[in-house]
């Protein structure tokens, strides 16, 4: 009973959540942006107010309604001291059971995972289709949720953690050079 009202409580919560402009948050699949502006618009003869969030990475412009915050997944960055948390999923290996699985499969529950929003997920995908990548050429899908499990991995931690990109990128390569040397 205390385990529906803790999931009722925090999704009340996120239902609250309000950006401002200048807020970063992250948004499922596109990665960290920053809310540029909040308009009102009219869809369908009603209005609605919406965030206008501008992606980091590429530039891309995003409306979201500011009514359906939390089922598209617009999220806060992680805090800094979750960081540590995020480095765990990479380094633990025992979980990756993936590369017995086809190619098409893989690429399904990857895409499905960094849709999810989380970066636990995506620090996930990263992780298996590296050490896959040590022991097998990645399809051109594979190679394409590698390079955006990366970018999603590398802007977010170097966001929370005020950080170089490439320091960044460098710390979770030495994650790895741990466990193989």
């Amino acid at each position: 009973m205390t385990d529906k009202k803790s999931k009722e409580q925090s999704a009340g919560q996120d239902k609250e959540k309000k950006f401002k402009v200048g807020d970063l948050a992250v948004y499922p699949a596109h990665g960290v942006g920053e809310i540029t502006a909040i308009e009102t618009r009219v869809v369908n003869g009603e209005k609605h107010d919406f965030y206008i969030m501008k992606v980091l990475e590429n530039g891309m412009v995003i409306m979201i309604p500011t009514w359906n915050v939390a089922s598209v997944g617009l999220r806060d960055i992680i805090d800094a001291k979750d960081v540590p948390k995020v480095f765990d999923v990479i380094k633990n290996r025992d979980s990756s059971s993936s590369d017995n699985q086809t190619w098409n499969r893989r690429y399904r529950e990857y895409m499905d995972k960094i849709k999810t929003g989380s970066l636990y997920d995506v620090a996930e995908v990263f992780r298996d289709l590296f050490l896959l990548k040590l022991n097998k050429d990645l399809s051109f899908g594979e190679r394409k949720l590698y390079d955006t499990a990366q970018a999603l991995l590398v802007k977010e931690l170097s966001t929370a953690k005020k950080s170089d990109e490439k320091a960044i990128l460098k710390e979770i390569e030495a994650l790895f050079k741990d466990k193989t040397a």
